[in-house]
């Protein structure tokens, strides 16, 4: 099989990349290990910044979140009794949608396959051959039989564990990464949000988050130990403590029930550079992991899609290897940017096992400050609505 780009992982960076340079008339094949029931079954994050919804209208698949999603234009930040809100449109003039990753990832499989996309399923021993050269080309086995595909470019989007980060040499590599000593115990819940903007909270007992899908699902987190496992935690004990952590007026007008999922996520910072090895580039999870803080995992991917699909689209438009050339430091100057947001407010909102009485009156004196001032409101709120491409 010969393609002009090989697109590694069908989740969606690489079914977005996918979609975009269909629009532009060239021609790719996604490789997805896992098969798409299982790829739509994972819950993620589901807060979009601007520049992931404007991606969204460019590639066409934007009709459904933009008719259900739930713009949101500020939130609300709690600690101790205290509560004040951020207005993101008032600041920066911009807000955040609110629409599951799952529902992205449903909507641009629709497009994929409305447009006879090829996406290969249940594809397992992939591997990248002669990135380096002018003639790379990927193999692969589906059902235990060999297949290969020749290609201009190879697209890292296959996440952390995939097969192309360690496909560029160690030599070649760096790699950055701060673990995190806390997870984040998640529910989802058929249950009204106790609010209609996300409320942050930094608690005595340690951070929770208050968010949701629509109406009628909720998505709720607290901060817990590495060592607890979902098990451990009841529905009752779930919500008991998350009434603990958020304001008395959220607590009383709670809506609890049973969960209908139930997970703990370990929090953590990891950056890898290069992005691009001779004809393969990096993407999303594959490069780069953030904590969930922020939600800035899925919009940090799409950068790098935007990056990545204009770079080949001067390629193949314009006879021109500039973009593909400047990939790698135009994604990670903005990875950084958003990494570093990330890092401070986690920072900012969690509980660290060995944090002092002097950390801990640092982060109220940096809330208040943020509560009182009106140029830090506004920094912060233009790295959460996302910043320019």
């Amino acid at each position: 099989m010969k393609t002009q780009v090989a697109i590694i992982g069908g989740g969606p960076s690489g079914l977005l990349l996918s979609q975009l340079l269909h629009k532009r008339g060239i021609d790719s094949v996604v490789l997805e290990r896992k098969t798409k029931e299982y790829v739509l079954g994972r819950i993620r994050a589901g807060v979009l910044e601007r520049g992931l919804l404007d991606l969204m209208r460019e590639a066409g698949v934007a009709e459904r979140v933009e008719k259900e999603g739930y713009s949101h234009d500020g939130t609300l930040i709690s600690y101790g009794q205290e509560m004040f809100r951020m207005d993101f449109k008032e600041l920066t003039g911009h807000g955040v949608m609110v629409y599951g990753q799952t529902e992205v990832t449903r909507d641009l499989y629709a497009a994929r396959e409305a447009a006879n996309g090829k996406i290969e399923f249940n594809v397992e021993n992939v591997v990248i051959n002669e990135a380096d050269s002018k003639a790379p080309y990927v193999t692969y086995e589906v059902g235990g039989k060999s297949r290969r595909i020749d290609c201009d470019f190879v697209a890292g989007c296959d996440g952390f564990h995939g097969v192309s980060r360690n496909t560029i040499p160690g030599d070649v590599r760096r790699e950055y990464e701060k673990v995190y000593p806390f997870g984040w115990l998640g529910i989802l819940s058929e249950t009204p949000p106790v609010n209609h903007e996300l409320i942050y909270t930094n608690s005595e007992r340690g951070f929770a988050l208050c968010s949701m899908r629509n109406e009628n699902l909720s998505r709720y987190y607290i901060q817990c130990s590495l060592s607890d496992s979902p098990n451990d935690w009841t529905d009752t004990a779930f919500w008991k403590e998350l009434k603990r952590r958020i304001p008395p007026e959220q607590a009383e007008t709670l809506i609890t029930g049973p969960t209908i999922e139930k997970s703990i996520a370990p929090l953590r910072s990891f950056v890898t550079e290069p992005m691009r090895w001779g004809r393969l580039f990096l993407c999303g999870d594959a490069a780069h992991i953030v904590p969930p803080t922020g939600a800035k995992g899925l919009n940090t991917a799409a950068s790098d899609v935007h990056y990545l699909y204009n770079a080949l689209r001067d390629y193949y438009e314009n006879d021109s290897e500039a973009g593909i050339d400047g990939y790698s430091a135009k994604a990670l100057a903005r990875v950084w940017k958003a990494e570093r947001f990330s890092w401070w407010f986690s920072s900012l909102l969690h509980r660290y096992p060995r944090q002092t009485a002097f950390d801990h009156r640092i982060q109220i004196a940096e809330l208040e400050f943020l509560r009182s001032n009106t140029a830090a409101q506004t920094a912060m709120a233009e790295n959460y609505v996302g910043l320019p491409y």
